[in-house]
């Protein structure tokens, strides 16, 4: 699920929002988007279908949550796109289908959200992989991207697992500190379905290293 009563832009809510705890539901005027599975695509809720409870407001965690992720999930897609095209794996390059497909309705729903708040979302023309990763969030370097990207077959499968698992722990660390101190209903609930379909995927890509 994936509205809550601080995105009453998203779920078209009365300007006067819901009380915590009332029924939400999916409005005419703006799409809902209700995740998959780990690793499947999300789909636009119905109008009229209800698609959780309200909660507490959103706090400097849930905001900072999504300021850090959506260009952790840019680059993260930005690796994942360069498989196609530079290895022969398909173990790996179903992985990277899978992050895309996981990944980008995410990063729709976490800027729709940062929208509904005011809030900017990034345009994404940012060089991410270039700023430093104080947080230990797991993000590559610059340098290590572009070896990535001119790397090709077996050398780039090794170079992708190794930095995809990192960038994948780090999501999960980072999903850990939503968890513990978020108080909106949609960050945290997305949180946890990251945390759990990257734990899955970092565990196919450890048996692919093997």
């Amino acid at each position: 699920m994936l509205a809550s009563g601080p995105a009453c832009a998203l779920a078209g809510c009365t300007s006067e929002g819901p009380r915590t705890g009332t029924p939400l539901v999916a409005g005419t005027d703006a799409p809902v988007i209700v995740p998959g599975a780990p690793g499947d695509q999300g789909r636009t809720a119905r109008p009229g279908e209800r698609v959780g409870l309200s909660g507490p407001g959103p706090s400097a965690t849930d905001v900072l949550f999504t300021q850090r992720m959506i260009p952790h999930h840019r680059q993260a897609l930005e690796m994942a796109g360069l498989a196609p095209s530079r290895t022969s794996n398909r173990g790996l390059r179903r992985i990277a289908e899978r992050i895309a497909v996981g990944q980008r309705p995410e990063i729709d729903v976490m800027s729709r959200w940062l929208r509904s708040l005011g809030r900017a979302a990034g345009d994404g023309h940012d060089d991410h992989a270039a700023t430093p990763d104080p947080g230990g969030y797991g993000m590559a370097s610059l340098a290590e991207m572009n070896r990535l990207r001119s790397s090709r077959e077996t050398a780039f499968d090794a170079l992708f697992l190794r930095l995809m698992i990192r960038h994948h722990e780090g999501a999960v660390k980072m999903a850990g500190e939503e968890l513990s101190g978020g108080t909106d209903q949609i960050m945290r609930k997305m949180a946890q379905d990251m945390a759990s379909g990257q734990r899955v995927e970092i565990g196919r890509m450890r048996k692919l290293m093997r």
